[in-house]
């Protein structure tokens, strides 16, 4: 345990509950609209920081340097490509994504769909959104135990009480100021970083020169269909991610949200790049490592970087996973109050009950993802399987109705239980043959679903009225 290390835990910790105080303050949410959209005024710049903070979060800093450290920098690339794609297609549509400004995914899906499919849409969010918090309190209780006394589970606790009380107190507000103080401090740390490795290393010709003949290869030894069981799983979730959605809303207008995917799309390279070579490098300076997936933060525990840019690092990483699970409470707490609350029971809500019944789903959310974390110490390889799932039954439908006018209920219907049983049986019936991942054999059957199913059958006029009026 390095004490610089842990003043820096400490002293971000303690800025991100002082930004949580500040916003929790009555004159600065008023309604549950604010809470979840923070009054729809974000600004370019922290409009910027918090989409990229919510995307590029623990997935990236520990999924994908467990990645690199494996196939090395240029598959790296590969896997991480999906984000700029990604982002291009968003930019086309962050201008209908401002103006339809629904609270949640499966309320555009029944603007289009009907109520069915928004409450497929809304389960398949649930299951994944609680899950993927329970590995982010998990992600950082990790760092937090390799500095300090605490044991993992006491860490994870403490994590689990920091995010929820930020995520409780000034919803939007504070969660996208911290993923912006967020974004800055990692990509400083990241960069940082990159020089000091390489000099370590010997030079970046030697660090070419050192990688494994595998690492040096495009696709770091892996097969075509494999690499592409990489790459779509990031793909098909940031084109329908519900946290990116909200924040495109968040916009104060539709040029604000178009001209934020520029510069989220140029920020995400100075985290993805720096990840992939300093992920690699450690597959060097560290060629035995435990666990691939501390490759990136092992550089810091380790003594590679000097103490106090490590603690800047360790410090950086927490902030991600902990804005990442800000973000998913946040959102799927907006389904719980109106997706399942306010949809059934059908009562006026007014402003003020909106905001208290979307903390006490925030709590709820809490509980939930904290005890998934206690019973599924597997939450990872879980979460692999949600982002598939998510990106197989809910993307599809998602995509056609800001696209594709002919799409019908009974295709969304079909899309999504194609490729979620495809995945299914993929996975677990026939043990992922070929070591191909699901996608590459589900996305094609919810695809064939969705295409099939709309024109075999016709589609809703009236909705089809109302999805073009929201969209003016």
């Amino acid at each position: 345990m390095q004490t610089v290390h842990l003043a820096m835990l400490i002293g971000y910790l303690a800025v991100m509950l002082a930004i949580g105080l500040y916003f929790s303050r009555a004159s600065k949410i008023r309604s549950g609209e604010e809470f979840l959209f923070a009054g729809r005024r974000l600004p370019r710049i922290v409009l910027i920081g918090t989409l990229l903070a919510t995307w590029v979060g623990s997935g990236t800093v520990i999924g994908g340097a467990n990645f690199a450290y494996n196939y090395g920098p240029l598959a790296a690339m590969i896997f991480f490509g999906g984000t700029p794609v990604g982002i291009i297609i968003l930019y086309f549509a962050a201008a209908k994504l401002r103006k339809l400004s629904n609270h949640t995914i499966p309320e555009l899906l029944e603007l289009r769909f009907g109520h069915g499919v928004r409450m497929v849409g809304a389960v398949v969010i649930l299951l994944a959104y609680v899950g993927i918090t329970a590995y982010q309190f998990i992600g950082g209780g990790y760092i937090i135990s390799l500095v300090t006394p605490l044991s993992a589970g006491q860490a994870t606790a403490l994590v689990a009480v920091v995010v929820t009380f930020l995520a409780f107190s000034g919803g939007l507000f504070s969660v996208a100021w911290t993923d912006f103080l967020s974004a800055v401090l990692i990509v400083f740390s990241l960069l940082a970083a990159v020089p000091i490795v390489l000099v370590a290393i010997g030079s970046p010709a030697e660090f070419i020169a050192q990688l494994p003949e595998s690492s040096r290869t495009l696709s770091g030894g892996l097969d075509f269909m494999q690499l592409l069981g990489y790459f779509l799983p990031l793909l098909l979730l940031i084109l329908a991610d519900q946290n990116l959605y909200q924040r495109l809303a968040a916009a104060r207008d539709a040029g604000t949200a178009r001209k934020s995917t520029i510069g989220f799309f140029l920020a995400s390279f100075l985290i993805t790049i720096p990840v992939a070579i300093l992920a690699a490098g450690a597959s060097i300076l560290l060629p035995k490592l435990a666990d691939p997936d501390a490759a990136v933060l092992s550089l810091a525990s380790e003594g590679v970087l000097p103490a106090v840019l490590g603690g800047v690092l360790l410090a950086g990483t927490l902030a991600f996973i902990v804005t990442t699970a800000t973000s998913f409470m946040l959102s799927v707490g907006g389904n719980i109050l109106y997706d399942v609350y306010i949809r059934h029971t059908k009562r006026e809500v007014g402003d003020a009950a909106r905001l208290r019944l979307h903390r006490l789903a925030v709590l709820l959310v809490a509980v939930l993802a904290y005890g998934m974390g206690q019973f599924f110490p597997t939450v990872l390889d879980l979460q692999v399987y949600s982002y598939t799932v998510y990106g197989v039954a809910v993307t599809p439908a998602v995509l056609a109705v800001l696209f594709w006018r002919r799409v019908t209920t009974f295709g969304a219907l079909a899309s999504m239980l194609l490729g979620t049983v495809t995945l299914l049986v993929w996975e677990f019936g026939l043990d992922k043959p070929m070591e191909w991942n699901a996608v590459v054999i589900a996305l094609p059957a919810a695809l064939l679903g969705l295409v099939l199913g709309s024109l075999l059958t016709k589609p809703n006029e009236e909705r089809q009225r109302k999805l073009a009026e929201a969209m003016r």
